[in-house]
């Protein structure tokens, strides 16, 4: 029987520890300041996020203005038009909490209606948009990581079960390794031997004629980005802390939006203003702020570090495996 190592209070108390000790880490390895950000933005901005493209945001009227806001799905392109307004330098940037609310999302252990993410964005120069590059900030969010797991460790006894060094794949060289398994089955093989990877090269079609995961086509460029991934022993899976990449520049989201068929977009203010260089080169992501905190404290289920809305049937079996949601 599932037995947490931490009652509720004590849960609470070590979530605050988590998220002030990762922010600290975060923001002196990075070089980031944190900001305000928006819980909805107007619908024909272009500025949220559409995710795969199928997810319906939430969206309601605004009485004064009779225009429509939609709740935010992230802030990936939001950042970017941030850090050219605040007046941000290279290699300076900013990070903030995200709050959305995805409505499509089947919950289960680790998905909830409720998100709740480290957003943040940095801008770069031209010379920065290469591999080696997106490698040498995934180690330093890694390695945030990685000292939050030790405070944690010594704080309140749960294990560091983490690598101390985080090992980088392509999806291609993922897919040839295991040809005959599907994306997340791969993730879990080689999560499961490695114990943290990170998968380059999400959104455009492999060798399969498929894509490892589907990404919006105006954020990421494909070719730069990728998903930082850890083997949790405590549900015996993998599970995705972080989604970042190298942002597109003109070519990239020219290419990108005409794979998809989704060049419209170039009519809306956000792609209007990447296309006249009015916006900075940039790297930015998401970090599950529930999601670590869940693995740093050995959680069965996200619902034991955030309060959100779960189907009745997950809320009684919880109950029977011992399991306590706030």
């Amino acid at each position: 029987m599932y037995q947490s190592q931490l009652n509720l209070i004590q849960t609470e108390i070590a979530i605050k520890t988590i998220k002030d000790n990762f922010e600290k880490f975060l923001a002196g390895n990075l070089n980031l300041t944190r900001v305000s950000a928006p819980l909805f933005v107007l619908n024909d901005t272009g500025l949220n996020d559409n995710l795969n493209g199928v997810e319906r945001p939430v969206s309601f009227d605004i009485k004064q203005t009779g225009k429509t806001a939609e709740v935010v799905h992230s802030l990936a392109k939001w950042k970017r038009y941030a850090l050219h307004y605040y007046g941000f330098e290279v290699d300076s940037g900013l990070y903030t909490d995200m709050n959305a609310i995805r409505r499509d999302e089947i919950c289960d252990e680790i998905h909830s209606l409720y998100v709740d993410q480290w957003d943040w964005e940095r801008v770069i120069s031209e010379k920065e948009r290469n591999l080696d590059f997106l490698k040498e900030i995934v180690g330093k969010i890694y390695d945030a990581i990685y000292s939050t797991a030790n405070v944690i460790e010594s704080t309140y006894g749960l294990e560091n079960f983490l690598p101390r060094q985080i090992t980088f794949i392509s999806s291609q060289e993922l897919e040839d390794i295991y040809p005959d398994l599907e994306p997340k089955e791969r993730e879990n093989q080689l999560a499961k031997q490695l114990g943290a990877i990170f998968i380059i090269g999400i959104g455009n079609n492999l060798k399969s004629g498929k894509p490892h995961d589907n990404r919006a086509p105006d954020y990421d460029d494909w070719a730069l980005n990728g998903d930082l991934i850890v083997w949790y022993p405590v549900l015996n899976r993998s599970v995705e802390l972080s989604s970042m990449g190298i942002r597109v520049n003109k070519e990239a989201m020219l290419y990108q939006l005409g794979i998809l068929g989704a060049s419209d977009r170039l009519d809306l203010p956000f792609h209007k203003a990447l296309m006249n260089d009015e916006l900075p080169l940039t790297i930015g992501g998401g970090i599950g702020q529930s999601r670590l905190c869940m693995v740093l404290l050995h959680k069965a289920h996200i619902g034991e570090v955030q309060n959100s809305i779960w189907p009745d049937e997950m809320v009684e079996e919880c109950k029977n495996k011992n399991i306590f949601l706030l």
